[in-house]
């Protein structure tokens, strides 16, 4: 009875953290991504750069990039990585669907690209961090860094920056300095805090799949 009460306290746990990461990470990325151009690293920067520079819409790019990612992740990861990123990206599609019908309810951040990065990137850490933590990703990205992180043993923090970092710098061939610098520091910012939240551990309700 008590291994059946510790399991349904875990496992509820896991899915208030996958849900709740989901749904922190759509509210920022609507009210202050959307609004201030400051932009992540990982999947998304590559499709933008695959666009410019080549015939290839986002549209067909997104698939196989990250249907690669996932496949990748889930050699190295297993099944219960799968069925939690499956909740934790199928909750992020319904909540940012849900927010698109209402007005942002945060003020318009593009006049201050400092601010909007920061917070930003607070957003994102915090959402994917969770998400993380639970053992799921929210997106491609994340669950190709999870699985090289295991792989190479490398923090996973540094493995975000290397690959976010990597695209943002390509991506100067098309984006301004400015808006580059600005992006960088909140995937900065993001990769730490994801970082953080892998790194704790609590005795007694370890939640890491």
């Amino acid at each position: 009875m008590k291994t059946m009460v510790r399991l349904g306290r875990e496992y509820g746990l896991k899915g208030l953290f996958l849900v709740g990461g989901a749904f922190i990470l759509a509210f920022g990325m609507y009210n202050v991504h959307s609004q201030s151009g400051i932009t992540e690293g990982g999947v998304l920067g590559a499709l933008l750069l695959i666009e410019h520079w080549l015939p290839i819409s986002p549209a067909v790019s997104s698939v196989v990039l990250n249907a690669a990612c996932y496949a990748f992740g889930l050699r190295y990861l297993g099944k219960p990585f799968a069925i939690c990123s499956i909740i934790a990206t199928g909750s992020f599609a319904l909540f940012y669907a849900l927010l698109e019908q209402f007005p942002q309810v945060l003020p318009d951040f593009s006049g201050q690209p400092l601010l909007a990065a920061v917070l930003g990137g607070c957003f994102v850490g915090v959402g994917v961090g969770m998400t993380v933590r639970a053992g799921g990703a929210s997106s491609g990205d994340d669950a190709l860094a999870m699985a090289i992180s295991k792989i190479t043993g490398c923090k996973l923090s540094k493995v975000y920056v290397i690959s976010d970092f990597t695209v943002l710098l390509l991506s100067l061939s098309y984006i301004p300095v400015q808006k580059i610098l600005f992006s960088l520091l909140t995937v900065t910012i993001s990769s730490f805090i994801i970082d953080r939240f892998q790194r704790v551990r609590s005795p007694k309700n370890n939640i890491q799949a």
